[in-house]
């Protein structure tokens, strides 16, 4: 059960293999890529004691070498010292420009690891090896790479697409629950900012999911990645229709923000509140129907997942103060901040006409309710 959803952008086209069982299969997906038989992978800790040797040994039955280094996990690992470390590191291990580094871990070994690949020689390949459901959903696609500053979050990055994704689902069976609906606040972006029959579909199936059956991961992941793949075609650097990706990310990277990029909040969960706040919000300007923020708080609350900001543990800054966050997003244009808020459910659209009392007075509830 394997399937193969191709991004086709001219010579820098590649293709997301989707599918049970890809580690062991790794050196013979990787070896038409390489120009001698080694590769180096980039990882974190936890991915390294799962996973590992199943890809070593997949690399190594094609003959393939590789070194690895391994960083701590955690959304701090997207930082300007561990940016340097990789780099240096790759340096001294001599990777030379047509050689592949691969990025072997969740959203955050991606983006590291991509932007340093980008920024390496002026742009080495990579490939990636998305580990979790958020990762393989989203991040690994696309060719955005980045790290945090004290500022916000991927303030610092560069579009560099992959060579090559591998999404091997059977992995996703060690992921810690939390870590998985995480992954599936994204999941359930898709369906909320463009395909309505999606959403559908994943009100029904969302015990399969949560199951681990492979068939409805499949199809989840793989339609997750044909939307993403279908903007990014579009629009590869984000100077229009690739914005509506980040519908609940205007409100989720404040959050993050606020909470410190710690595990107070994941991204996914981040991701999620603010998919909630964006269909209130969208309610409220008149512009969706009002069962439609019902329907998608109901759906996050079936799956357990943060829905609300009461769900989220520790102190929060007051209205104002996340309002400030927002301010630093990278979708403000001119001062003007963009929103991604929706017409009902997988009709989002892209607007910078939103009332800040309209936005103040909602985050302001939202706080009462905590």
């Amino acid at each position: 059960m394997r399937t193969t959803v191709h991004v086709p952008l001219g010579d820098r086209a590649y293709d997301v293999v989707i599918g049970p069982d890809l580690l062991a299969e790794a050196g013979a997906l990787i070896a038409p890529l390489l120009k001698r038989p080694k590769v180096w992978i980039v990882t974190e800790t936890r991915v390294a004691a799962a996973h590992l040797d199943t890809l070593q040994a997949g690399l190594q039955a094609q003959g393939i070498v590789s070194e690895p280094l391994m960083l701590p996990p955690g959304e701090s690992t997207k930082s300007w010292p561990h940016l340097t470390a990789t780099i240096d590191w790759l340096l001294d291990q001599k990777v030379e420009r047509r050689d592949v580094v691969v990025a072997f871990g969740g959203g955050v070994i991606g983006d590291l690891v991509g932007f340093a690949a980008a920024i390496l020689r002026r742009g080495v390949r990579f490939v990636q090896i998305p580990t979790s459901l958020l990762a393989q959903v989203d991040s690994s696609v696309g060719g955005k790479t980045g790290i945090n500053t004290a500022q916000g979050k991927n303030l610092v990055g560069a579009f560099h697409q992959p060579a090559l994704v591998l999404a091997d689902l059977s992995v996703l069976a060690s992921l810690p629950k939390r870590d998985f609906l995480a992954g599936y606040g994204e999941v359930v972006k898709y369906g909320l900012l463009g395909d309505a029959a999606f959403f559908d579909w994943l009100e029904e199936n969302a015990p399969r999911l949560l199951a681990g059956e492979i068939a409805a991961l499949a199809h989840a992941v793989a339609r997750s990645v044909e939307m993403k793949a279908e903007i990014v075609v579009r629009d590869e650097t984000e100077q229009g229709d690739r914005a509506l990706l980040n519908l609940g990310h205007t409100f989720g990277h404040a959050l993050e923000s606020a909470t410190g990029y710690s595990d107070r909040l994941l991204h996914g969960e981040g991701v999620a509140a603010g998919c909630a706040l964006a269909f209130e919000l969208s309610s409220r300007l008149g512009l969706c129907p009002q069962e439609d923020p019902s329907r998608v708080r109901a759906h996050l609350k079936a799956m357990e997942m943060v829905t609300d900001l009461a769900d989220i543990p520790g102190e929060l800054p007051d209205a104002d103060g996340l309002l400030e966050l927002m301010a630093q997003d990278k979708k403000v244009v001119d001062g003007t901040l963009r929103f991604i808020l929706a017409r009902g459910i997988g009709d989002s659209f892209v607007t910078s006409d939103v009332p800040r009392d309209t936005v103040h007075g909602l985050l302001a509830e939202a706080l009462d309710a905590r």
